[in-house]
């Protein structure tokens, strides 16, 4: 979802963006899975490169194999990464790898920032061990910025997208008792800031690509059924939530997500959505 729109904006913006290919034989630019190896064209003049790779945590239940999955697939394509990028002959600027606010871990009622220390669940330990993965490029001298993404909102895929056919129907209702919160950003804001990093290239180590203000599970589907002109009465109990989804459930629909960013104002940049109203007029509209 982000690649895609991220591909658009900065090909609209003069940039040439290289893929990374799976499997390729002759691809400039790609990753051989069964090697964990990245082959890196020395002739290709990357001058930055974003690493978005990682399959989605919330489109099945949290068995053990998938959760193994879930860490093993992004450690192991960006350690095979990091390296390639550490020992090209001309390596590139910027190293932006994603990473997400599930790196402070169930917070309760806690705010985190960037200067907050990682969790102890098990997207902590996958938020950990992702960032971790980057070292070779750290070590190496390149620019390495930690995308912690919160939700991020778009029409064309993730939670937005799910809800919106059940919203529509009248269907929307709050998750358990709606209290928990949730750290969320809109696409619209992800393209202004990784645009924003690629021209001023700043040392940051670790940025939360989150609104100014999390938001509750009850409060985020009032506004959207109000964006909508839709009811928003029918809850999903937690009992439900559990039955249905298990650990996933529990932890992406039920748990807090109270995440802040104090480095996007000391970086300068201005949310062009910086609330849940905006943020919808913008990409439903």
């Amino acid at each position: 979802m982000i690649g895609s729109a991220l591909r658009d904006r900065l090909t609209a913006d003069g940039y040439h963006v290289y893929s990374l290919e799976r499997d390729s034989l002759d691809a400039p630019f790609r990753y051989l899975k069964d090697l964990d190896r990245v082959i890196l064209d020395p002739a290709l003049p990357l001058f930055a490169v974003i690493n978005l790779a990682g399959p989605s945590i919330a489109d099945q239940r949290w068995s053990p194999a998938r959760k193994e999955y879930i860490l093993q697939s992004r450690m192991r394509l960006t350690a095979a990464l990091a390296d390639a990028l550490s020992k090209a002959k001309r390596k590139p600027e910027l190293f932006l790898s994603a990473s997400a606010v599930g790196f402070y871990g169930e917070g309760g009622d806690n705010i985190a920032d960037e200067d907050s220390p990682a969790g102890t669940d098990f997207l902590a330990e996958v938020g950990q061990q992702w960032e971790d993965a980057t070292a070779a490029a750290e070590q190496a001298g390149i620019n390495t910025i930690h995308l912690r993404f919160g939700v991020v909102l778009s029409p064309q895929g993730g939670m937005l997208k799910q809800l919106l056919l059940p919203f529509k129907l009248g269907l929307g209702g709050p998750v358990g008792n709606g209290s928990q919160y949730m750290s969320w950003i809109s696409i619209v804001d992800v393209l202004e800031i990784i645009c924003f990093l690629l021209d001023k290239k700043p040392s940051v180590n670790a940025l939360n690509l989150v609104a100014e203000e999390p938001i509750t599970n009850a409060q985020f589907g009032a506004e959207l059924a109000k964006k909508l002109h839709r009811p928003n009465f029918l809850p999903l109990p937690t009992a439900v939530v559990k039955i249905l989804f298990g650990e996933m459930g529990k932890v992406l629909l039920l748990g807090n997500s109270k995440v802040k960013s104090s480095r996007l104002s000391q970086l300068g940049i201005e949310l062009r959505n910086p609330t849940l109203a905006s943020a919808l007029d913008s990409i439903l509209d």
